[in-house]
């Protein structure tokens, strides 16, 4: 299952996204955290200290290795440099798992204990000075898009990504590669408008989406949130104790997380879970190649030289009882 976090910068929504990695580990489920914010706080929210955060290894700089793996045998794909971030996979192409260990997971992917289970971290990596006047970052994202274009995942197996900020996630079509997006809204005019402008741009691609309450202190913010955002509102969040401890560095066990905001996790959990049986394998990879076709199109075939529409194999169905190939 894949699973976004989405909000406006501040709304709380790299808080969210650690809690349920916590909670889906504490329950034993399989999951792989994804930081593709801007500003990478994932990893110091799921316990690490800042050195250890700044030590982790950015998708980014492995994008060359990442694109020869997938690239695997598949006759479309002349070489790894004329691969883009929206390169959908075919027949020959190596598919990724949660579960497994990869080449893909050995470089940019590390193991980190959480409430007596374990998840997997991968980070994009900073946006830094050399970047600055001439990179986006939407670049450095491209990493997370080719992982999600590959990746055949089942049921009880998870990968939480926390996306970059505001409206910047429609940069790029990575909005649509998720079973469940979570948009954690504040209960203010700014904090719900993120969450309208979401929803007009995702309607066209039937984009799952429920709204996270954040910082919900009484009747009188979550009366504002139900009127602004309807049926869309899944669960609210209050403010917790736990979660400032470990803001603080010093967290407590998360079985003492305030029962509320557990069973907020849980609702979520039981909402992303359902949403399986929706899934459209079909639809999902049609919109794969939707957006590598405009890419191709706008920037990617002057770029690489090579006509990329090409790379697109028709008979091709991105699903997880596909065999691997190595």
């Amino acid at each position: 299952m894949k699973i976004a976090f989405v909000g406006k910068g501040g709304s709380g929504k790299t808080t969210l996204s650690s809690l349920f990695v916590r909670h889906l580990s504490a329950a034993g489920v399989p999951v792989v955290a994804v930081d593709a914010d801007i500003n990478q706080h994932l990893g110091p929210a799921l316990g690490l200290d800042e050195e250890e955060a700044a030590a982790f290894p950015a998708m980014g700089a492995h994008l060359p290795e990442i694109k020869e793996y997938l690239r695997g045998a598949n006759p479309r794909i002349a070489s790894a440099e004329t691969m883009i971030k929206t390169t959908p996979p075919g027949h020959g192409s190596r598919l990724l798992r949660v579960t497994e260990d990869n080449p893909v997971y050995g470089a940019c992917a590390r193991p980190l204990p959480l409430e007596g289970g374990k998840a997997r971290l991968m980070v994009t990596g900073p946006f830094n000075e050399s970047d600055l006047g001439v990179a986006c970052y939407h670049s450095k994202v491209g990493a997370v898009e080719l992982f999600l274009n590959h990746l055949v995942d089942g049921r009880d197996e998870y990968v939480v990504v926390d996306m970059t900020a505001g409206s910047d996630s429609f940069a790029s079509g990575m909005f649509t590669r998720f079973d469940m997006t979570f948009l954690v809204a504040e209960p203010t005019r700014k904090g719900v408008a993120v969450y309208r402008q979401y929803k007009e741009y995702a309607r066209d691609y039937g984009v799952a989406l429920r709204v996270v309450g954040n910082k919900v202190q009484g009747p009188d913010d979550l009366e504002f949130l139900r009127a602004e955002t309807g049926d869309d509102l899944l669960v609210t969040v209050g403010h917790s104790d736990w979660v400032r401890s470990m803001e603080k560095g010093r967290p407590p066990h998360f079985a003492s997380l305030e029962e509320p905001n557990r069973s907020a996790l849980r609702v979520m959990h039981e909402t992303a879970d359902a949403s399986y049986g929706s899934r459209d394998r079909e639809r999902y990879t049609r919109q794969m190649v939707h957006f590598h076709l405009k890419n191709a199109e706008s920037w990617g075939n002057e770029r690489t030289g090579a006509d990329l529409a090409a790379q697109v194999d028709p008979a091709f169905v991105l699903d997880e009882r596909l065999t691997l190939a190595r």
